[in-house]
């Protein structure tokens, strides 16, 4: 199959996601319920994200294996975080020594 049709459907499907929240009426986004959630869907889905990169295997050791590498990162995150940094500082520290850490040292 093409590579180009399915990258063409996320980003109409992406679209469209956008614009059924642009197209929502003003009571809509008002209800306290909506602007909870909508406050806390980042976090929980970059929580998401790195609960995959830590436990995802990428050599073949099985389905899930803990990469070390990524629990240093969160671990550094997670230091920022008790030093009372921003968020977007908390994550770039996280970032940069997970990638650090995968650049220097290999899987294993």
């Amino acid at each position: 199959m093409n590579l180009w049709v399915p990258v063409l459907i996320a980003c109409a499907g992406s679209y469209l996601i956008k614009l059924a929240g642009l197209s929502l009426p003003e009571s809509v986004l008002a209800n306290p319920g909506v602007q909870r959630v909508t406050t806390l869907l980042p976090v929980a889905m970059l929580a998401a994200l790195v609960a995959v990169q830590l436990v995802q295997s990428g050599d073949g050791a099985g389905p899930y294996a803990l990469d070390w590498r990524v629990l240093v990162g969160v671990a550094a995150g997670a230091v920022a975080l008790l030093l009372r940094r921003g968020f977007l500082v908390v994550f770039v520290v996280a970032v940069v020594v997970t990638a650090l850490l995968r650049l220097l040292v290999p899987a294993g």
